[in-house]
């Protein structure tokens, strides 16, 4: 994913975490005084590390809990109710299970939204297991929102300004952090126009929902007398420091408006169909101009953290409605890596194979016969045939945490253990 795309058969040498050379026939293997680590991909795909930039980490407890419901009904019924019960425990072992998934699946990035409590334990969890995160705390101030889950606007904004002096560039810049609140809905005008400002003083990103049902569209309208794109450009909530999840419900407009914005859209396509919402029209977005990157959302709308699943949905979801010639699986490829990295606010650091930048990459092994012939178009492999479990190694900061397909920062059979026995309590916890 380098500017010329090029695909090429070469070593990829990593001297403290950033990529050092790219070189044919050996010549990227430079001698240095230690021995160095040698990770023989013989006959594998090398991969920028894919990146997924709409995560809920503190939902991956609530795997099939959720299911068959409205966006709104979803939310009321289940999460709501379910995040509310969370603890600095539950969020810890939610965040580990989801970022265990993902490491495995290839995915060496996100954008977490994570719930309105017990935010620092999930960087506790991140900063442990090696994923490269940027994550902040939920904001829900607006009277309509649940009492278990409503705070006041000045408590919301000086735990995530406490939160963001804490954890924003930690572990080595691996972990950021990201101001989040909930959508428009959730949150009063006060907080979304001091989010902006608060964001923009300590180099961060906004990371909210925006246009995912014509309900969330008619309710901004009413309350604001806005369409809610030009709402969230009044309120600073728009430009290269916003992602906003979803965006089914965008006219031609909104449409210009996001791409003559630099705004970020994270497009979620199992997400959206699960719940009912839509289809995103993102070929039409990435025509007129539109920054686009991909996320699988939460466990309980997916239900899986695979970003294979949701490139090869992505493209696929567009067809009938454009032709199969729309959203190619080269497009698509760009959405998972360079769109999730400026998504990220780190186009510079990660999302291609280049020199000068972050050593994350994930390695593919398609010798599976779903993969096969060989000879077949490797984007089209890529994108269409590769499965999570091809994922062989994976390397985050230069740092190998996947080897042979299995993960070498925490201990798997701890994390099940764990988790299952907090999904437990927080069913019980809400009568499911």
């Amino acid at each position: 994913m380098d500017r010329e795309r090029r695909i090429v058969e070469a070593d990829v040498t990593v001297r403290e975490g950033k990529i050092v050379a790219v070189a044919t026939g050996g010549g990227g293997r430079r001698k240095t005084a230690d021995a160095p680590t040698v990770l023989d991909c013989t006959g594998m795909v090398v991969l920028p590390g894919l990146i997924q930039a709409h995560i809920h980490l503190c939902q991956t407890l609530f795997r099939g809990l959720a299911d068959d419901l409205a966006l709104e009904a979803w939310l009321a019924k289940r999460i709501w109710p379910l995040e509310a019960a969370h603890t600095e425990e539950s969020v810890y072992w939610s965040a580990m299970l989801g970022a265990a998934e993902l490491l495995l699946g290839g995915t060496t990035a996100i954008l977490d939204m994570e719930t309105v409590r017990h935010t620092g334990a999930a960087f506790e969890a991140l900063e442990s297991i090696g994923l490269r995160a940027t994550a902040g705390k939920c904001l829900m101030d607006a009277p309509s929102n649940p009492k278990s889950l409503r705070e006041t606007t000045e408590r919301a904004l000086q735990e995530s300004a406490d939160l963001c002096a804490k954890w924003h560039g930690a572990a080595g810049g691996r972990l950021r952090y990201c101001f989040a609140p909930r959508f428009v809905p959730s949150c009063t005008g006060p907080l979304l126009r001091a989010v902006s400002d608060l964001a923009e003083r300590a180099g961060a990103v906004i990371h909210t929902h925006a246009a995912e049902t014509p309900l969330e569209l008619q309710m901004v309208k009413r309350d604001t007398g806005n369409d809610e794109l030009s709402y969230l450009d009044s309120v600073g909530i728009s430009g290269p420091r916003a992602a906003l999840a979803h965006c089914v419900w965008v006219d031609g407009e909104g449409i210009a408006r996001l791409a003559r914005q630099h705004t970020n859209v994270v497009h979620c396509p199992s997400s959206n169909l699960k719940l009912g919402s839509g289809i995103a029209p993102v070929p039409e977005m990435l025509a007129a101009g539109c920054h686009v990157a991909i996320g699988a959302d939460g466990a309980p709308c997916n239900n899986r953290l695979d970003a294979f699943e949701e490139m090869r949905t992505a493209a696929l979801i567009q067809k009938p409605r454009l032709g199969p010639e729309s959203l190619p699986a080269a497009q698509v490829l760009e959405l998972a890596t360079l769109g999730g990295a400026r998504a990220l606010g780190l186009e510079t650091e990660i999302g291609s194979i280049e020199v000068g930048k972050r050593a994350d990459l994930t390695v593919l092994d398609l010798e599976g016969m779903h993969a096969q012939p060989a000879e077949a178009d490797l984007i089209s492999r890529i994108v269409y045939s590769a499965r999570a479990a091809d994922v062989r190694h994976v390397v985050v900061d230069g740092r190998v945490v996947v080897k042979d397909g299995v993960l070498k920062t925490a201990k798997v059979e701890e994390i099940r253990r764990a988790a299952n026995a907090q999904a437990r309590r927080l069913r019980r916890a809400v009568g499911l």
